[in-house]
């Protein structure tokens, strides 16, 4: 993961700010900075979004294709994730760099998908056992400014919900066999529900305190951080310790009570901005993630 060196003393500068609930880009303990969030910016996709956050910049684009159920969930369609560091991103993705970094990102979003609220798969199911919509989701990382998987989770919700999956029928002739047909109409689609679909909100033990939405500089002072997968409800679905420190019950407790608070404000943020985004429709300006 990228990361930047500091002195002894710029660090003692920010935890002591910390502490007082002051940051050196002047926001509180609880506070995001600035979230663009742009969606439809890859033609050839069913869905994708950009997010940028600081100096952190996600492209995620969604494809639906279609494929055979899994045996265990006959009655179910699914997601995979692929996530691409970037060798633009941070020199340290230079070669394999960013490989450990991708699969531990991929594996996050597959224990936050793991579960039957966020998604209902069952509407991605065309035909039991035979046919349903597979979502590869792929995430690139184009920049790291800190606080990734925040960001990631954003870019990754933002996506679905601009996805479009057309619609099919399932047409069964006298012998019994099935013949799926494609709509032709580029507007009769299927859009996917994310209501349920959690936000990663990541908050970073500095001192005796923690943040959310660190800079790499916070994160630099920083020994331990709690993944924490929150619902638009407030709903903590996942937890997720990273780093070498260790963090008390009573640290944890807290940090939790943070995520919700921060996880219900980010979701309601993002919701209006999605919608608000869709109802200029076709119309709206595009600054695509190129611009």
């Amino acid at each position: 993961m990228a990361s930047v060196s500091l002195s002894e003393a710029e660090k003692v500068y920010i935890v002591h700010g910390v502490q007082e609930d002051l940051r050196v880009d002047g926001r509180g303990c609880e506070d995001y900075r600035c979230v663009e969030v742009e969606t439809d910016v890859v033609s050839n996709t069913s869905g994708s979004a950009r997010v940028k956050l600081g100096h952190t910049d996600i492209l995620v684009g969604v494809k639906a294709e279609m494929g055979t159920p899994k045996l265990e969930k006959p009655n179910e369609g699914y997601l995979e994730f692929f996530v691409d560091c970037s060798a633009n991103a941070t020199p340290e993705f230079e070669g394999r760099g960013g490989d450990d970094l991708g699969t531990e990102i991929a594996n996050t979003l597959y224990r936050i998908f793991n579960n039957k609220s966020s998604i209902d798969l069952r509407s991605l199911c065309i035909s039991p056992q035979e046919h349903c919509w597979v979502l590869y989701v792929d995430v690139l990382l184009l920049e790291c400014g800190g606080n990734l998987f925040d960001a990631i989770s954003i870019a990754v919700k933002a996506a679905l919900f601009n996805t479009r999956i057309p619609r099919v029928r399932v047409l069964e002739d006298e012998e019994g066999s099935k013949d799926i047909e494609l709509s032709d109409d580029p507007y009769d689609c299927m859009r996917l529900s994310v209501d349920n679909v959690p936000c990663i909100v990541t908050l970073c033990k500095i001192g005796c305190r923690h943040v959310v939405d660190a800079t790499l500089q916070e994160e630099a002072c920083s020994l331990a951080s709690l993944l924490v997968s929150v619902t638009s409800r407030g709903v903590v679905t996942c937890l997720r310790k990273v780093g070498k420190g260790s963090l008390d019950p009573e640290s944890i407790f807290e940090m939790m009570e943070s995520s919700k608070r921060v996880g219900k404000v980010l979701h309601m943020s993002l919701q209006s901005v999605l919608h608000k985004e869709e109802s200029l429709g076709p119309k709206r300006p595009k600054v695509g993630f190129l611009g």
